[in-house]
């Protein structure tokens, strides 16, 4: 796309969180000729250029490579967090779905594809400093999100070698939010019937400070910025996206205007396991220990070869999405949907 209009770009789990950003911002860059959507649901929102095409990349029947016919560049985004209580399910979708996905490319001679990984996929690593693109990807072995990023790490290794002629990029981002994932993500991490009004800082006595959660955020709409940087260039590789500062307690607290507490690790996890457990929970005890022990990284890289800069902090990234949880925002497909409890 660096050299030619016109493009034609397929996005794969084109009705998420990400997937809504980098449809709408293809949509609005005058380079790309048109945009196919495939999601599981065809939405009824009509961005410019765009078509949608109902696919379920889990689904043998799908014919991918038909679908790719003709593209200039793969952007697969397709995942399915959950059920977090059947691990075979997600890997059926999100690893077996995205095998799916990298053949299609190079069997429809496709020359990009870009692929979203996550700050989920590295080894553990430090919480004191930052690390780069060259941290070992292997993830938490007891999580299954982290363990299937990982595992598609390897794949994509295997496929360099065997494919060449397709340009990989292998996004990287951290937590990501916006506004408008609000109840999407309260639905996946919290619950169906979390009260999202229950996210406003006068309603907490205290904020847990468990040792080990210091992570980092972006806007959504800045990890779509970095997908459509890299089809413009011929850049290769791996990219980490975030935004600065690292959110741990210290921040919240100073945000919300709430006292840190420190809350033992294992007192935390009894907590989570037993509401996961119970199914009162969809988030995992396995997901809260990878998240403990994830690095932070350097996006130096992003910064240099792509020209990537992110507009929002992460104090703003989530001052927004806490706003979108209390409104009970959402968007106009499936899994966006808003809905506001309580």
């Amino acid at each position: 796309m660096s050299s030619a209009t016109g493009s034609r770009i397929v996005v794969t789990g084109a009705t998420g969180n990400v997937g809504t950003s980098v449809v709408r911002q293809l949509a609005e860059n005058s380079q790309v000729g048109s945009v196919l959507g495939l999601a599981r649901r065809i939405p009824d929102w009509s961005p410019a250029r765009t078509e949608w095409s109902p696919v379920d990349i889990a689904s043998e029947r799908s014919d991918l490579a038909d679908t790719f016919a003709g593209a200039d560049a793969v952007i697969h985004l397709a995942w399915a967090f959950q059920p977090t209580h059947d691990p075979a399910t997600t890997w059926r979708t999100n690893v077996l779905g995205s095998i799916r996905v990298f053949d299609a490319v190079a069997a429809a001679r496709v020359p990009t594809l870009v692929h979203a990984s996550s700050v989920g996929a590295y080894s553990p690593g430090p919480k004191n400093r930052t690390v780069d693109e060259s941290w070992p990807t292997h993830g938490w072995p007891d999580a299954a999100y982290t363990r299937e990023k990982a595992y598609l790490e390897r794949v994509l290794d295997l496929f360099e070698r065997e494919h060449p002629e397709v340009r990989v990029v292998r996004m990287r981002p951290a937590f990501l939010f916006k506004r408008e994932s609000a109840s999407e993500q309260r639905r996946i991490f919290g619950g169906r019937f979390l009260p999202g009004p229950l996210a406003r800082p006068e309603l907490l006595p205290f904020l847990p400070d468990i040792p080990g959660l210091r992570v980092q955020a972006l806007h959504t709409d800045d990890a779509a910025k970095a997908y459509l940087l890299a089809l413009e260039s011929e850049v290769r590789g791996a990219f980490n996206l975030a935004a600065e500062p690292p959110v741990d307690a210290e921040l919240l607290g100073e945000m919300l205007g709430t006292r840190p507490v420190r809350l033992p690790r294992a007192a935390a996890r009894s907590a989570i396991a037993a509401a996961w457990g119970l199914h009162l929970l969809p988030a995992s005890p396995h997901l809260f220990d990878a998240v403990l022990r994830l690095p932070l990284m350097d996006c130096t890289r992003a910064r240099v070869e792509l020209g990537w800069h992110p507009e929002h902090t992460a104090n703003e990234v989530l001052e927004e999405f806490l706003q979108g949880l209390q409104q009970g925002e959402g968007a106009d497909t499936a899994p966006m949907r808003g809905r506001k409890v309580g």
